[in-house]
């Protein structure tokens, strides 16, 4: 049998970069997996001998379509959307729909990586993708909005399935966005399946679904915390973001006794010092949500907090982070900073939000640090736990959920600690980093291999 010659990181790294020109969210996304797997591969042959890395940063397929619609003036208006399905390895595509004007094929390609590890830690049998379109639905009507939702399913319906590619939603795609896609799909299609997660409970959606990134990665913190000893009773918390995500990992923080100092959105972050509990947590889902509202307004109701316009709330002192807002949104300048104002622990609750600066400065300064693909899977869990709940025709209750949730969490912190050091199990420094990327890529790894070259 022929034996390929095996590339260094930095080879393996330049064919990556060559071969995805002006995808830099792409190439940080490989790059952040392939330094930890490369060490893990450099003694196991059959990994080398059938590519398999160089396999999973090659999408199975990236679709590319054009979403006409028409707004409320009678305009006709022109989108791009995308799907791109990057490994069905262990199971249908599995990954959400992002509508935001970032979108672009690099972001998706980025996501839909990540989103093939992610999959693999929650134990569940699903596939990496992702999906979205540059339309804003931000300061459109409803009306308009349908009718974007229903072209971009027109074309997306031909692509996904209950067993082949099962979307849900993300950042711009919420229970309404879910719900307009999956009528037009049904419309077409003529079946009622669970080919979409996010649903309205009413029509096959799961309890805690809303809750469950946010919720996920609380979690996650509080089993690192757990194996240093320790809780997160007491303990301050900084959070970005003030969306599904944010709002739901500050109502658990509180929950467990902590103090949440921070919430923030693209125009800067609000810094409350007596704490911004439940009262506030609820005031903020109704007034960005409902309302449309921005964080800075928040002042105006609760006088005790400042506004910093512009701003991230890293350098505010606190004991534990949560980035939950976007791609990139914590840079190394800014992990020096926590680091240098006592934080201990760093759950991500977005998706790839710390450029490879921050993770590295957190990694050598043996810093607790949790990747997306591990601590943000809460999400995805219960999307998971969906789509069984649809193929079984029942509904589990909240209680059995949330339980089935703390277990999905727990059961990545022990995938993680499995790799993530040899003295993990004694409760010494865990790389989660390292854990995470070589639990995702063996288990993916190992279903390709047995399939063969395909």
């Amino acid at each position: 049998m022929a034996v390929t010659d095996h590339v260094d990181l930095n080879g393996f790294m330049e064919g990556v970069k060559k071969r995805n020109p002006h995808q830099p969210e792409f190439v940080q996304a490989v790059q952040e997996v392939a330094e930890d797997i490369f060490d893990f591969i450099e003694d196991k042959e059959q990994y080398h001998e059938q590519q398999i890395l160089r396999r999973m940063a090659e999408p199975d397929r990236v679709v590319s379509f054009r979403v006409c619609w028409e707004d409320d003036n009678g305009n006709i208006r022109v989108q791009r959307g995308w799907r791109v399905q990057n490994n069905n390895a262990i199971g249908p595509y599995k990954g959400g729909i992002r509508f935001h004007p970032s979108v672009n094929e690099s972001v998706l390609k980025f996501l839909a990586f990540e989103q093939t590890f992610k999959n693999a830690l929650t134990g569940l049998p699903m596939g990496g993708g992702k999906g979205g379109s540059n339309f804003n639905p931000k300061g459109k009507s409803v009306r308009e909005i349908m009718r974007f939702c229903q072209s971009f399913m027109t074309e997306l319906y031909r692509h996904i399935g209950a067993d082949v590619d099962v979307p849900a939603g993300d950042i711009g795609v919420g229970g309404r966005e879910i719900g307009f896609m999956f009528g037009q799909y049904k419309r077409i299609t003529n079946n009622f399946t669970g080919v979409l997660t996010g649903k309205g409970l009413e029509w096959g959606g799961s309890l805690i679904r809303t809750e469950a990134t946010g919720y996920g990665a609380v979690y996650f913190l509080e089993n690192m915390m757990k194996h240093q000893g320790r809780s997160l009773d007491g303990l301050r918390a900084v959070i970005s973001g003030s969306g599904n995500v944010a709002t739901h990992a500050a109502e658990k923080i509180v929950q467990l006794g902590g103090t949440v100092l921070t919430l923030s959105d693209s125009g800067g972050f609000i810094h409350d010092p007596d704490g911004i509990d439940q009262e506030k947590i609820d005031w903020v889902k109704t007034h960005k949500t409902h309302r449309r509202g921005r964080i800075e307004d928040y002042v105006a109701e609760f006088p005790s907090a400042t506004f910093h316009a512009d701003k991230t709330p890293w350098g505010v002192a606190c004991d534990v982070a949560l980035p939950c807002a976007t791609q990139n949104e914590l840079l190394g300048e800014d992990a020096k900073k926590l680091i240098a104002n006592g934080c201990i622990a760093v759950s991500e609750g977005a998706n790839m939000p710390c450029d490879l600066d921050a993770v590295h400065t957190f990694k050598d300064a043996r810093l607790l640090y949790a990747p997306g693909k591990a601590s943000n899977a809460g999400g995805v869990a219960v999307s998971g736990l969906e789509m069984s709940q649809n193929s079984l025709r029942k509904s589990w209750s909240e209680e059995e959920l949330q339980q089935m949730l703390k277990d999905i969490m727990s059961g990545i912190h022990d995938r993680c600690l499995t790799y993530g050091d040899k003295g993990a199990k004694k409760g010494g420094y865990v790389d989660y980093v390292k854990g995470a990327n070589i639990a995702g890529f063996k288990k993916v790894a190992d279903a390709m291999l047995a399939f063969g070259v395909v």
